[in-house]
């Protein structure tokens, strides 16, 4: 934890960057000032409340983050940083590495190797060993159905799973995402696989910035291939979107995806829009209300976003480049480990697996190419 004076004594250069200083030849001119610096890594509720703003909710959640998707700015944040499992919240990053690479017209047969390894009681789809998939419809998988055996297939066509992981790695830290530590692509609980409330809201807002992302996230039902040339229908288990099991679906919901293990609690990164303002938030692992707490807590934050904006002074960016004081606090040693384990490649290696990695996708999309036949859009 920092107090403000901690935080001033890191950030003299950055700050005075920033500044904007008059011309010293020209008396009395202006002086405009930085912008105050970022509350994000200190621990408790943080937010700059103006005069006449609201009060911030009362939100029984580890750790959540509210920002303006537009501008990214952070309103209000609990715990920003600190360390936590994200469960399949981190498909949102995995969506975000992998959905550039494969188009999602093509079409793929499903090997038995592909279908090897997926962790007991994961969330599936039903992805069919022999049976051929589109792209799009394991992508529809990952979304709705939070299908773990989709998110192997998606990541045997780029590499693999040691491959898919080390570009995900990439990914989180190009985007200026630095308590996340990828070890199952699918979010499936492993030791020392973390994110944070923070990162997970830049990866939510990332996300809504491809529209392919966008479109496969707010889906609320498609249809998935059977074993048998049928097709049956899957609906979105993020419940604020679609008003299951009695939650109040949110008005303006985009959605973005929801997770759960035992070792996470329930997770959510979810958004919405309203009168022209998209808001992110993230909310991990509530610690009241039972397994449906995350959506109300979720929509408390939201409802209060959106009261709040512009009555409020940021407390953070989720923009990249800003100013890292030190980790955040993190979540209790015996849960997750909050550095990467010894065995983590290092940045040479894992440049020559994103180097591998990359010319392996290109060969995959080459190959896929051809026996669709055609390029589609999915």
């Amino acid at each position: 934890m920092l107090c403000v004076a901690g935080l001033l004594t890191l950030m003299p250069a950055a700050a005075a960057a920033r500044a904007v200083r008059p011309d010293p030849g020209v008396s009395g001119g202006p002086r405009a000032t930085a912008p105050p610096p970022s509350l994000l890594y200190r621990s408790g509720t943080q937010v700059r409340l103006r005069p006449g703003a609201p009060e911030v909710p009362y939100v029984s959640a580890l750790a959540w983050v509210v920002a303006d998707a537009g501008s990214g700015e952070v309103l209000a944040a609990h715990d920003a940083h600190r360390r936590l499992p994200p469960a399949s919240t981190l498909k949102t990053l995995f969506a975000l590495t992998v959905l550039p690479v494969l188009p999602g017209g093509l079409s793929h047969r499903v090997s038995t190797e592909e279908l090897s390894d997926i962790g007991p009681g994961s969330s599936l789809v039903g992805v069919v060993e022999g049976r051929s998939y589109r792209v799009s419809d394991l992508w529809n998988g990952v979304f709705l159905n939070s299908g773990n055996d989709a998110v192997h297939v998606l990541a045997s066509l780029v590499g693999g799973w040691n491959t898919t992981a080390a570009r995900m790695q990439a990914e989180a830290r190009a985007l200026g995402a630095h308590d996340t530590y990828v070890r199952s692509p699918d979010g499936y609980d492993a030791p020392g696989q973390v994110s944070s409330a923070y990162d997970l809201a830049v990866f939510g807002r990332a996300g809504l910035r491809n529209p392919d992302f966008a479109r496969y996230c707010s889906r609320i039902d498609a249809m998935f291939p059977d074993g048998d040339g049928d097709s049956y229908g899957i609906m979105n288990t993020n419940r604020l979107l679609t008003g299951a099991d009695g939650v109040e679906p949110y008005p303006g919901l985009i959605g973005i995806k929801n997770g759960y293990t035992s070792n996470a609690g329930n997770t959510l990164v979810a958004a919405a829009r309203r009168d022209g303002r998209t808001l992110v938030v993230t909310v991990l692992n509530p610690q009241e209300g039972g397994g449906y707490a995350v959506y109300e807590e979720a929509r408390s934050l939201l409802d209060w976003g959106f009261d709040a904006a512009g009555r409020v002074d940021p407390v953070g960016s989720l923009e990249p480049g800003g100013v890292r004081p030190r980790p955040g606090p993190e979540a209790p040693p015996s849960t997750v480990a909050a550095e990467p384990a010894p065995d983590e490649p290092g940045w040479p290696e894992t440049g020559s697996i994103l180097g591998a990695a990359g010319l392996g996708a290109g060969a995959v999309a080459l190959v896929l190419r051809f026996k669709a036949g055609r390029r589609q859009r999915g």
